[in-house]
């Protein structure tokens, strides 16, 4: 017996009486109220967001017996807001994967468990009248939805992130109207809404209602077509009537607020379209985003004049010789993948969301967004078109659990199922469509290849072939304007960007998986995308760290992921992915990637004659007039600054200059940097005048300095006495004390003037706190190597007295469970009686057997610190964490910081924090300080936690504080990689069983000091 289809299940409907598919428009009376594209007042809107009354129930069969009938009582159901995700409200359960359908895979057939929410509103609608439709528009409900008025059906609908519409004319009465949403958790729909991220439920974009003339404007779309020199444009404007009692439109066309144009178009059985020169008008791009304004006005039968406003952009989109071409240029993206989030709403996002979304990405060099992985509230839209941002658009479309079945192209190759997928395709189009901001379309993601996609691309190409089409599971780009990959490697990117002859052009729709810390390795990526013209930019993996809000009865705040609601299965802290943090702080990946697609790129080609050679990235934008800033720094001393403002440089085009600062005047000081930041010279859209594009440092090599040594040998101070006994060696005198302990080897002890300032260390590790692109590495490197649990073994204790210092030399292995390789160390120790002490240690490398990590995260060495010292500078990258594969943006530098500021806060929490290419470093307390200073340059961090606490935490906010600081200093820390979901650390930043040395030195000086001290050593 065959089980039979419920409504939710039926794979043969797309939808119950829902109206055909439009572009985004409203009427207006008033011209000023027209051209304000306010939508509140149009005319006959209605917005229905707001409390609505609310039944929660395990399935749709128990819905109470006439709930939909008018005189159903609600007065005592709960009150839900709409619009919300009903998981967030405290109905039903938070539930995250990344690829698994949270039921078994039977389509279309759902679980007969299947959460459904009713929602009620009573609306009152007064003077209704004949020549008014009046329609009820759901902007977003997941995954379907039944629509009742006053007890009769009137519809159902399913695609969550694409808007409905209903015809109520026929439902509604003057005064008291009740509408009712049964809306159900799974339907066959969502089989097709495998995407990666939180399952939430419910109406959660907007319910809009407008009254209108039934003989108005239907529909209406704009296209721009180029004459062969994208100099002239032809517009054309196009569109339908509900009737055809209307016989002309006055079509007035603006540049801002100037009325450039004025033409009537004749409607002819209800429907239009005119075609219209445009004489070298503003082209749009995402440098240039020149909208226009064009009004649709038309008297009604009934005599009443009523007008439709639009923006657009003249532009066009091309490939011309295998290359995407934007009004004839070749454009390159540098993207990121988004979603509708919001850490308190899910995928209920305001406007004021969407602006900070925008207006980040712009000030981050970001000049493009896919909407991963359905299409993104239409108000998005809007901002791209204002802002500038090339938008790739794509359908509500994801099969990604099928992967798993051994059968990926299940549904997409399955006949039955096309009209499904044509659906989804042909209503993003035709709401979208009038958004020059969307240059491709985009027909879904991971679901496989297969005849329904092609179905999709012809479809589409029927509507709007003015656009690319673009789907990345279509490995022959049969059905695809580009060949597109996700996660690509860098060899095999290399090879397709090689392999152009003929080729469609290349775009890498998602890399640099930008989970926790990281990505690294971006830059790599940028030089291989720039030097193959085939291969034309990608789009990081994400924008946001998709964390729910959770706020304690302290205030504190906290965000959560999957498994954190005990959801099962769930891909856990997969969901925490973005540049951003889910507040919208941008992470320091974020910081890294604006500088990595910088815009404007600077060379120095001669450092005598500060000659420097300044590139410009910008596919239109010529630099003229940007402000180039230019300071000359010595540690924090600055030299001189002078500011100018650039000459011509066009679009792709470089210029040879010559810095105008005295380079004699820097050579008098030491460390000396010239430091170019590039401004926006003029208020834009996006940013305030002086806003950063990008920057640059350069050192001066002539004023490097090379340390010296400079004793300060004191007669007056007492020689060091050696104390010893079985279990210690202690050196001191009165001016200072350290203590070896002669069973573990190792320093116990560090004093000063009678102030302890190491506790313990330092001991070589090769230990970090895993991030989250090491999670295909972690278990090999904890349950295979046992890197975590590598130890020192003591060989040898010896100590020399000489006049003035003391040296101590320790031998000992270092290996970890039942490993054949490891590392013979030399640890020599020089103290003086000054109270300076000197570190080298040297690392050999021992390899008796095959067994050996290919990679470990870091070979460097930990010390626990009085924290009492607690305001660290240092002088190299900063002022934020840099790491060896992603750190340039953090120019070198004398930095600043309390101990607690040099943490990173990730929602999950992780190693983070290194400072990179330091020369020195130095802890603080009022005045008094103590200098670690570096024979080369080393990267450090220093945390007031253990990495065991670190570890041992699962959220922000949970890391158990220590009653040190603990400082590591590395020799070498392996790079971040994207290996999460992408490439691997690179091999020149992967650290391996090397032979390695660490040189340091110790000593308290005054804090004024700082600087002159780092200048030179105390000991040789």
């Amino acid at each position: 017996m065959l089980r039979e289809m419920k409504r939710w299940e039926n794979v043969h409907l797309t939808g119950i009486n829902k109206l055909p598919a439009h572009t985004d428009f409203y009427r207006y009376r008033d011209f000023e109220d027209a051209v304000s594209f306010n939508k509140e007042n149009s005319d006959g809107y209605l917005l229905l967001d707001g409390p609505w009354k609310f039944l929660f129930l395990e399935a749709p069969e128990f819905s109470p017996p006439q709930f939909a009938a008018k005189e159903f009582d609600i007065d005592h159901l709960d009150t839900i807001e709409v619009p919300s995700c009903w998981q967030l409200k405290g109905y039903g359960k938070m539930h995250y994967t990344d690829v698994l359908y949270p039921f078994a895979i039977n389509p279309p057939f759902v679980p007969q468990e299947n959460p459904t929410g009713i929602y009620f509103k009573d609306v009152t609608l007064n003077e209704l009248n004949e020549d008014e439709k009046l329609i009820l528009k759901f902007n977003g409900v997941d995954s379907a939805f039944d629509l009742y008025v006053n007890g009769h059906h009137v519809g159902f609908s399913k695609v969550s992130r694409m808007p409905a519409e209903f015809d109520l004319t026929k439902y509604v009465i003057n005064g008291h109207n009740r509408l009712t949403v049964r809306v159900y958790q799974f339907s066959d729909g969502t089989y097709l809404e495998d995407q990666d991220m939180w399952w939430l439920s419910g109406i959660f974009r907007s319910v809009e209602f407008f009254r209108i003339n039934h003989h108005t404007v239907e529909d209406v779309f704009i296209e721009t077509l180029p004459d062969e020199e994208y100099k002239n444009f032809t517009l054309k404007v196009a569109g339908r009537f509900f009737t055809d009692k209307v016989k002309e439109i006055k079509v007035k066309l603006f540049n801002q607020e100037s009325q450039v144009d004025e033409f009537f178009i004749d409607v002819i059985d209800g429907r239009f379209h005119a075609f219209r020169e445009m004489h070298q008008p503003l082209l749009w791009s995402a440098e240039t985003p020149n909208l226009y304004k064009l009004t649709l006005a038309y008297s009604l039968p009934n005599a009443e004049e009523e007008m439709i406003p639009l923006q657009f952009g003249v532009r066009s989109i091309d490939i011309i010789d295998n290359e995407i071409r934007l009004n004839g240029q070749r454009i390159f993206f540098n993207g990121v993948n988004r979603h509708d989030f919001n850490p308190k709403m899910g995928r209920t996002v305001t406007y004021e969301d969407m602006l900070q979304d925008v207006l980040l990405m712009k000030k981050h060099n970001i000049n493009a967004v896919r909407t991963s992985h359905y299409p993104a509230n239409d108000l998005f839209y809007d901002l791209c078109d204002q802002y500038g941002l090339y938008v790739m658009d794509e359908a509500d479309l994801e099969c990604h659990g099928f992967e798993n079945t051994g059968n990926y192209h299940w549904l997409s190759d399955n006949e039955l199922w096309e009209k499904q997928y044509v659906d989804r395709a042909v209503r993003m189009v035709k709401r979208d469509r009038n958004h020059p901001s969307i240059i491709i379309w985009s027909l879904g993601n991971e679901s496989g290849a297969g005849r329904n996609f092609t179905a999709m691309y012809n479809a589409i190409k029927e509507i709007d072939s003015t656009r690319l089409v673009h789907y990345e599971g279509d490995r022959m780009a049969a059905y695809s304007d580009v060949y597109s990959t996700m996660y690509t490697r860098l060899k095999v990117l290399k090879e397709i960007g090689k392999d152009n002859e003929g080729k469609k052009p290349h775009i890498l729709c998602e890399y640099g998986h930008a989970m926790g810390n990281g990505p690294g390795g971006l830059t790599e990526y940028q030089e291989i995308m720039r030097k193959y013209p085939r291969l034309q930019g990608g789009f990081i993996w994400e924008w946001y760290d998709h964390g729910i809000e959770q706020v304690d009865e302290h205030g504190n705040v906290n965000y959560l992921y999957g498994g954190d609601y005990g959801d099962f299965p769930t891909n856990t802290n997969f969901c925490i992915d973005g540049l951003v943090f889910p507040d919208r702080t941008p992470s320091p990946g974020l910081i890294e990637y604006k500088k990595v697609i910088e815009p404007i790129v600077t060379e120095m080609m001669d450092q005598t004659y500060l000659k420097i050679k300044v590139t410009n990235r910008y596919d239109f934008r010529n630099l003229e007039g940007v402000i180039l800033n230019i300071k000359v720094v010595s540690f924090d001393v600055l030299i001189e600054e002078k500011e100018l403002l650039l000459g011509s440089i066009g679009a792709q085009e470089d210029l040879v200059m010559t810095l105008p600062i005295s380079f004699q005047e820097a050579l008098k000081h030491d460390e000396v940097y010239i430091h170019l930041s590039y401004l926006e010279p003029e208020d834009t859209s996006y940013a305030s005048k002086g806003h950063l594009i990008t920057k640059e440092a350069f050192l001066l090599e002539a004023t490097k300095v090379n340390k010296v040594v400079k004793s300060n040998g004191n007669d007056d101070i007492a020689e060091l006495n050696i104390l010893e006994d079985d279990l210690q060696l202690i050196v001191e005198n009165d001016e200072c004390k350290i203590v070896f302990s002669k069973v573990y080897g190792k320093l116990l002890s560090f004093h000063v003037e009678g102030e302890e300032f190491v506790s313990n260390g330092p001991e070589l590790t090769l230990w970090r706190a895993v991030i989250d692109n090491d999670m295909y590495k972690k278990d090999d490197w904890i349950n295979r190597y046992f890197l975590k649990d590598a130890k020192e073994q003591v060989d040898s204790i010896h100590y020399q007295v000489n006049e003035g210092y003391i040296d101590v030399e320790i031998t000992k292995y270092l290996s970890s469970i039942n490993q054949a390789w490891g590392f013979q160390l030399i640890y020599h120790y020089r103290m003086t009686k000054e109270g300076v002490l000197n570190l080298q240690l040297k690392g050999t490398k021992v390899i008796r057997g095959k067994e050996v990590p290919e990679m470990v995260p870091r070979i460097g060495i930990t010390m626990n610190v009085n924290n009492e010292y607690r305001d660290v500078t240092w002088f190299g990258r900063g002022d934020l964490e840099s790491y060896p594969d992603s750190k340039r943006s953090q120019s070198i530098g004398l930095y600043r910081k309390k101990v607690e500021e040099m943490h990173t806060d990730y929602v999950y929490p992780q190693e983070n924090g290194l400072r990179s290419d330091a020369s020195f470093l130095a802890l603080s307390k009022e005045d008094e300080s103590f200098i670690i200073n570096f024979k080369e340059l080393k990267d450090f961090t220093i945390h007031d936690y253990e990495t065991s606490a670190l570890e041992e935490a699962k959220h922000r906010g949970e890391i158990k504080k220590s009653p040190f600081n603990v400082l590591t200093i590395d020799y070498r820390q392996s790079g971040l990689g994207s290996n999460s979901c992408g490439e691997e650390q690179l091999p020149k930043y992967r650290v391996r069983i090397e032979d390695f040395m660490i040189e340091l030195e110790m000593r308290k000086i005054k804090k004024d000091d700082i600087v002159e001290e780092s200048k030179f050593f105390r000991v040789r």
